[in-house]
């Protein structure tokens, strides 16, 4: 920002706050207006100056105190428990003087936040810092803790990042915005690689870079004019984290991307935790990882988290709400909003319309929507999932009937989303005697995945949200789950043991454990391999459901061939995606209704059928892209 700038904003930030105030630096750091102030203890005194300098100057705003105006931290310290009810139950406090902040960890946050605020601004009042609260998971994971502490150690560096974007934000606009392209990377008459560009005569935004879930090799169309080269990109926006949406996001910074990624903090953490998985994975298949654990690092630091329902500047011209998309922890419909009121585009991501066990169901609810782009997973005409208690019912049965002739039931699952879904249910049923109790073995990712679903209750149903708040009740911290955490040689004591339920990665067996337990289960008349989520095509798994018994272990040739004797079964009603019924229901109840859709993340089927469904009850023109295809709106 020009000094000239940075001298109007101080003058008008200036104009709007009540004399007694003293404003002694203004600046942005990403899509956050800050403000550095001598009297940090009179601005706390008001708890509506905040919101109405917001609603004002249309940003984000966040007060600093200016340096020397504080309490000594020892001081401070004192004061803060003193002031903080013990019920709260604060674990650590760390101060970082530079930008005036003391970092608050709580089992309890919102005792420490107080009613609308009002113990946070007594803190300010009494000592002079500015606090900021984050939450004790009630299960302890080393992903939350593994990337607050690299913020930590990270900040001064992150912070000369923020205030680098937010130069770029917050400058005019060169262009008039008369026009907006989306260009399809990946993603269109298939499920995976999923990477579109939004472009206008000033910006460029990222929306997913994917992979292919059994398609090595297939990636975004990043080399195309449209993205390259990928240091012209002037944002990313990452609507959740399962791998093929954001497997290939720490690539983007391998080969010169050095802007932000915009998405839910949930989304950041799980990020982090797949893709160094996906790295890890392929590490052990012998294939050469795409990037580097640094890359995956970098792309961490480099994320803006954004919450449900904030309108963030994101570029000169473009706005960006995200909304629950029900899919998934953090998963998000995201919204833009294109120059001044020019046009408004949606990204539906992956959507579940109706509430689930863990979420809410997606939004659909926006100021102006004139075009979307849509997910179609299940947009055949006949893509109807059972409904979620005959599904539920019929888990029960499966289970029930392989436990009673001594076998154990494998259920590939996803680490993020049906993993959760399906440890709420069994607990449940076991609970209230539905079947028998055993044991339900979690392998892989699903136990990490599970606890960073703990540290952030507010993104989950209403009812769990309280429930993982009182230690007592949390269903995910039963007797009943245990981590497979002694390699090869506990799954193989498991397997010749008691019948018992496997929760196990990759819930497509594409990889990972779940081939172990195939190679020691699999063979085995008693036993039962049970699928409850999407199989996309070219995977062992939709090769297993649509009948095939003898599979390849290792995906190469004869070697490592395994016969299944297994019973195999497939429960539809537990996918993360909505079915034919949920996506028709989530267009005619969108409010405003789109005037364009595109349908992609379907293969050719469900994109064509849901496309001409969708023109003939609702009006409304619909495309079917093939990927390498830019549309022009309006």
């Amino acid at each position: 920002m020009s000094d000239h700038d940075n001298s109007a904003l101080h003058d008008r930030v200036t104009a709007e706050v009540p004399t007694e105030l003293d404003v002694t630096d203004v600046q942005y750091e990403g899509p956050d207006l800050v403000i550095y102030t001598n009297t940090p203890r009179e601005f706390a005194k008001d708890g509506e100056i905040l919101s109405t300098l917001a609603r004002t100057l249309r940003k984000r705003i966040t007060i600093r105190p200016a340096p020397g105006t504080q309490s000594s931290p020892s001081e401070a310290e004192t004061k803060i428990r003193e002031i903080v009810p013990d019920d709260a139950g604060i674990q650590t406090l760390e101060f970082h003087s530079t930008i005036g902040e003391v970092l608050i960890e709580a089992k309890k946050p919102g005792l420490v936040i107080g009613s609308y605020g009002k113990t946070l601004r007594k803190i300010t009042q009494e000592v002079g810092w500015n606090p900021e609260v984050i939450r004790t998971p009630p299960i302890e994971s080393s992903t939350v803790d593994n990337v607050r502490n690299f913020l930590t150690q990270e900040r001064d560096e992150r912070r000369e990042f923020l205030e680098r974007v937010g130069e770029q934000i917050h400058g005019e606009p060169t262009k008039d915005v008369d026009w907006v392209r989306v260009t399809t990377l990946g993603c269109c008459r298939e499920v995976g690689r999923a990477s579109f560009l939004i472009h206008t005569p000033n910006t460029k935004i990222l929306v997913d870079c994917g992979d292919k879930p059994g398609a090595e090799g297939e990636v975004p169309y990043l080399h195309v004019p449209e993205a390259a080269p990928l240091n012209s990109i002037d944002a990313v926006v990452l609507t959740h984290a399962h791998l093929d949406h954001s497997a290939l996001l720490p690539l983007l910074f391998k080969y010169g991307y050095d802007g932000p990624i915009y998405t839910t903090e949930p989304t950041r953490d799980l990020m982090g935790l797949l893709t160094l998985d996906y790295l890890s994975v392929a590490s052990k298949e012998g294939r050469t990882p795409p990037y580097s654990s640094e890359q995956v690092r970098e792309a961490i630091k480099r994320t803006i988290p954004i919450e449900y329902g904030d309108v963030t500047d994101i570029a000169p011209d473009v706005k960006l709400t995200m909304h629950n998309a029900g899919h998934i922890l953090g998963s998000a419909v995201s919204h833009f909003h294109i120059g001044n009121g020019f046009y408004n585009l949606v990204f539906s991501g992956d959507i579940h319309y109706e509430p689930t066990r863990l979420f809410n169901g997606a939004v659909n609810d926006f100021p102006r929507a004139e075009a979307m782009v849509m997910e179609s997973t299940y947009g055949r005409r006949n893509d109807y999932q059972t409904d979620t208690d005959e599904s539920e019912a019929r888990v029960h049965d499966i289970i029930r009937e392989t436990y009673d002739q001594g076998g154990t039931t494998v259920i590939p699952a996803f680490a993020v989303g049906r993993s959760q879904e399906l440890m709420l249910v069994l607990e449940e049923a076991m609970r209230e005697g539905e079947i028998p109790t055993m044991p339900i073995y979690l392998d892989g990712m699903i136990r990490e995945a599970t606890a960073i679903h703990t540290a952030y209750p507010e993104y989950l149903r209403d009812g769990l949200r309280q429930r993982i708040l009182h230690e007592d009740e949390n269903p995910f911290l039963a007797d009943q789950f245990q981590q497979v955490d002694g390699g090869q040689e506990m799954r193989e004591e498991i397997a010749s043991g008691d019948p018992c339920v496997i929760l196990s990665t990759s819930g497509m067996v594409t990889g990972g454990p779940i081939m172990s337990w195939l190679e020691l289960l699999g063979p085995d008349t008693d036993n039962t391999l049970l699928f409850v989520g999407y199989q996309a095509e070219g995977t062992l798994g939709r090769r297993i459901e649509s009948g095939r018994t003898e599979v390849s272990l290792n995906g190469r040739g004869n070697a490592d061939r395994l016969t299944l004797a297994c019973r195999i079964e497939s429960v539809s009603g537990f996918s993360g995606h909505a079915d034919r019924a949920g996506l028709e229901q989530f267009v005619e109840e969108m409010n405003p209704r789109p005037e364009t859709i595109l349908c992609v993340h379907g293969d050719d089927q469900a994109t064509d059928q849901l496309s001409s469904a969708l023109y003939q009850n609702y009006n409304v023109r619909t495309y079917q892209p093939k990927n390498l295809e830019t549309f022009r709106f309006p």
